[in-house]
């Protein structure tokens, strides 16, 4: 009975393991500068800014931030028609310090760490994610806030000089 209960806990232990998919949105072997370059050239041509995301698969908040931000519709279509996304890496493997030197070492706020760039390529905000933070989440409403506030819209000009 013992060799029976042993056997079925670890099937058990085996079967969940497999269903499970891995979190590997981010890639360690990246070459991180010329994939930045590539998305702001993207953005530029389709009036958009770049969102980076940095993080790692190692980490669970960036893996809730991910979640949240495919699995809602609303949010997910915001950041399509406003946002060029890119999930920068930052793990043992590579931790893509000179890009990050370049960025102004946003890594300083924790992971998962935002950074906006506009379609020049110009870092116009780093969002630290304890803020957009609610329970043991990411607030939708805090996180709509953020991306409304810093879409190409939200900076027009325009809007501010009548």
């Amino acid at each position: 009975m013992k060799n029976f209960a042993f056997l079925f806990f670890v099937s058990l232990f085996f079967q969940i393991g497999l269903s499970q998919e891995k979190f590997s949105v981010y890639n360690p072997e990246a070459d991180a500068k010329k994939d930045i370059e590539n998305a702001v050239q993207l953005a530029k041509s389709s009036n958009k800014h770049v969102l980076i995301q940095l993080g790692g698969n190692w980490c669970s908040w960036c893996k809730l931030f991910h979640d949240l931000t495919t699995t809602d519709e609303e949010i997910r279509s915001f950041l399509d028609e406003n946002y060029v996304v890119y999930h920068l890496n930052y793990s043992k493997e590579n931790k893509n310090l000179d890009v990050l030197a370049s960025l102004d070492y946003p890594q300083r706020f924790g992971f998962p760490v935002f950074v906006i760039l506009d379609a020049d390529g110009k870092r116009i905000h780093t969002q630290n994610s304890g803020y957009l933070e609610e329970g043991k989440g990411h607030s939708k409403k805090l996180v709509m806030d953020f991306f409304r506030n810093w879409s190409p819209a939200a900076l027009n000009p325009e809007l501010y000089t009548k």
